[in-house]
């Protein structure tokens, strides 16, 4: 079956490669994917509601690609859900006027000159990226063992395309331009859309979500958002061995504490569930949209995951767990800030100490003040609204 399905992938790809060409843009359609079809989330999704509502973009059509779109059973208000990786996928590819992304495109993707790519990535980078790497030279990247110049090459492919990338602070436009190969023109530094729920969100909003999750509304939360790691993975995806002694937790922190467990979406680990900790862990999708879980969240505890440049924006308490500290500074990817004095939290190696920090509620505000004016001076609530004054140029009337 699988031998089956990478030949009819082939052939649509070669008639695609022979096709594409030929097929007109409408200059009022729209395509948008988030994390290769995972979901309807992130910065395209907040592009795409403000979109929506704006009267500059009156009579467009959206298309949003889902990957296994019957199964998830996604419905997005005023959009055109297709299958990704289908024939309509590369048909609309080719005829959109505007492509809205969040992750890097295969290779074998072809666009037109006339076409707009917009390009959001999904994170202010700790961990480095793309040519910013510095590893042993056999390294190999991804569970396609891709080596470095493999790995870089298709990074340059995709950057190609872009027209605009997003960049979220003065930091990351520095960052992209060596990790990415970009030119600093085609960067605008408009700060990240999916944060404008984090500067406009109601108490309303707040309750949705705790009611949505089956969240006791009278409890401190904990979310815990990990990230995956390069080196663990099988051949159906990265793995994820997590550390976190969740009886522990429940003992530490208490009757009047809740515990949200968020992984990557790239971790494929289904995480059973202990039936004594029910009321205490509420195990998240790791496709769940996690702005969401920032809202309801009093702290975070994360590792190395950008996750805590967004939840920073709360100026709530952050608390790093990196128990694996030296093996991934060391042999994997290596950091764009000094952990020690940039970060907005303190480190724990030790589960121990950071459950003691946990319900002590030990944490420095001023810290995160100084790491939120270097990094978050962009994140106002309006980033969409720049993001569409820059695609409202390219519009084709």
């Amino acid at each position: 079956m699988q031998k089956l399905k990478r030949i009819a992938g082939a052939w649509i790809r070669f008639a695609y490669r022979c096709t594409y060409k030929w097929i007109p843009i409408d200059p009022k359609l729209v395509i948008f994917i988030s994390f290769h079809g995972r979901g309807y989330l992130d910065n395209p999704k907040a592009i795409y509601e403000a979109m929506r509502n704006d009267p500059r973009f009156q009579g467009y059509r959206f298309i949003w690609y889902i990957k296994h779109k019957k199964k998830k059973n996604i419905v997005i208000p005023g959009a055109k859900v297709v299958e990704y990786f289908s024939i309509p996928y590369f048909y609309y590819l080719s005829r959109a006027k505007f492509w809205v992304i969040n992750c890097k495109m295969p290779s074998y993707i072809s666009k037109k000159p006339d076409q707009i790519y917009l390009q959001t990535w999904h994170g202010t980078p700790l961990k480095k990226l793309g040519h910013d790497i510095d590893v042993a030279e056999n390294t190999t990247f991804y569970r396609s063992g891709m080596n470095f110049e493999e790995m870089t090459g298709s990074y340059d492919i995709d950057v190609a395309r872009y027209n605009y990338m997003i960049s979220p602070n003065t930091f990351c436009t520095e960052v992209f331009q060596s990790a990415f190969g970009i030119d600093r023109q085609r960067l605008i530094e408009t700060g990240y859309p999916r944060n404008d729920f984090l500067s406009n969100y109601t108490e309303d909003d707040v309750l949705r979500i705790k009611k949505k999750y089956n969240l006791p509304l009278d409890k401190k939360i904990v979310l815990y958002a990990p990230t995956w790691r390069d080196d663990s993975f099988v051949a159906a995806g990265y793995t994820f061995e997590l550390q976190a002694d969740f009886k522990k937790w429940k003992e530490v922190l208490g009757e009047d504490t809740i515990v949200l467990f968020k992984p990557h979406y790239l971790i494929i680990n289904r995480f059973d569930q202990d039936p004594s900790l029910k009321g205490f862990l509420y195990s998240i999708p790791a496709e769940a949209e996690i702005s969401e879980l920032y809202i309801v969240a009093d702290r975070l505890v994360t590792d190395y995951s950008s996750v805590f440049f967004d939840y920073a924006i709360l100026k709530r308490p952050i608390y790093f767990y990196m128990y694996d500290k030296e093996q991934y500074a060391n042999n994997l990817r290596g950091f764009y800030l000094d952990i020690y004095k940039d970060l907005p939290g303190k480190i724990y190696e030790k589960e121990q100490d950071l459950l003691e920090a946990l319900k002590k509620e030990e944490f420095d505000q001023e810290r995160l003040s100084a790491f939120n004016a270097l990094f978050n001076n962009r994140e106002d609530g309006e980033a969409s609204k720049r993001v569409l004054d820059v695609l409202a140029k390219d519009r084709m009337e």
